[in-house]
């Protein structure tokens, strides 16, 4: 069955170039009218590519990292479309460094485009969502916050707040149909250049990602919580995972020393099943609770 987006208004911010872009033409090709937003003219460009294959699309210069300024894009939706559906948050930037070299300014600008204004663009769609008892949306993390990466603790930091917005705002839109998760890529685009060498590079395109997406904005989708991790023609599922741990006497502290002794319990990672919280259902049949 074709997946397809009619009558569906979708906002993507970073939408000039790279991953934003083609998401934001996917999304027009399937039937969804768009909010193209991006600080550059490159805006201009994509959404004329979107009307002359007969699309509906506007532009936003408007500013992430600025919550008037971030508002103004879902009012953008609003007053172009009468409506908004879907939120892709894919604005970034990079300011890498090591984290010696790295400084004060250097993290926050990454942290208020990228976590701040994935806040604020979400916050003002958010109210929309939930009246209208439907939403789609989409928080773009990085293997550099969910696994490991170096020079990018201000990126990485970012990305791994992504997390935290979709495991917050999943349990509120969940009984009202807006659904929340995450996109992992990995893509050549000028924020990636020179990164990936020539062979990745050829099979790291962002349209390589953006099915995924599409997915994650439409009706099918059927998941809310989630990380989904594509590049190279590969997508799979991530989950954070938890040991079956030990449990020590919990009527009273445990010592340093109780807990070293038991250390090869803490990290043995058999068995584990995905992190649903410290005291999960597991935990708490061991504690008898």
């Amino acid at each position: 069955m074709k997946i397809e987006l009619d009558k569906r208004v979708a906002v993507v911010t970073g939408a000039g170039a790279g991953l934003g872009r083609s998401h934001a033409l996917l999304l027009a090709e399937r039937g969804a009218a768009v909010v193209v937003n991006d600080l550059s003219d490159a805006a201009d460009e994509v959404v004329a590519h979107i009307r002359a294959k007969g699309g509906r699309a506007v532009v936003s210069n408007h500013n992430v990292a600025e919550p008037e300024s971030a508002a103004a894009i879902v009012d953008a939706a609003l007053q172009s479309f009468g409506r908004i559906d879907i939120v892709v948050n894919n604005a970034g930037i990079l300011r890498d460094k090591t984290f010696v070299k790295m400084t004060i300014k250097d993290i926050e600008q990454v942290l208020r485009v990228h976590l701040f204004g994935t806040m604020f663009v979400t916050h003002a769609a958010w109210p929309y969502l939930l009246s209208q008892g439907y939403g789609r949306v989409v928080l773009t993390s990085s293997s550099s916050g969910l696994a490991n990466s170096f020079g990018q603790a201000n990126y990485a930091a970012a990305k791994a707040g992504m997390l935290g917005i979709m495991n917050s705002l999943k349990n509120e839109g969940r009984k009202v149909g807006v659904l929340v998760n995450v996109i992992a890529p990995v893509a050549a685009t000028q924020m990636t250049d020179g990164l990936l060498g020539e062979r990745l590079s050829s099979i790291s395109q962002p349209e390589h990602v953006s099915a995924a997406v599409g997915w994650l904005c439409s009706e099918a989708c059927n998941v809310t919580g989630e990380v989904i991790a594509a590049g190279a023609g590969h997508f799979a599922a991530v989950r954070m995972m938890k040991a079956s741990g030990v449990v020590l006497d919990p009527d009273k502290p445990a010592t340093i020393e109780e807990f070293a002794a038991v250390l090869s319990e803490v990290f043995n990672m058999e068995g584990c099943a995905p992190y649903l919280g410290t005291l999960d259902a597991e935990v708490r049949r061991k504690l008898g609770l």
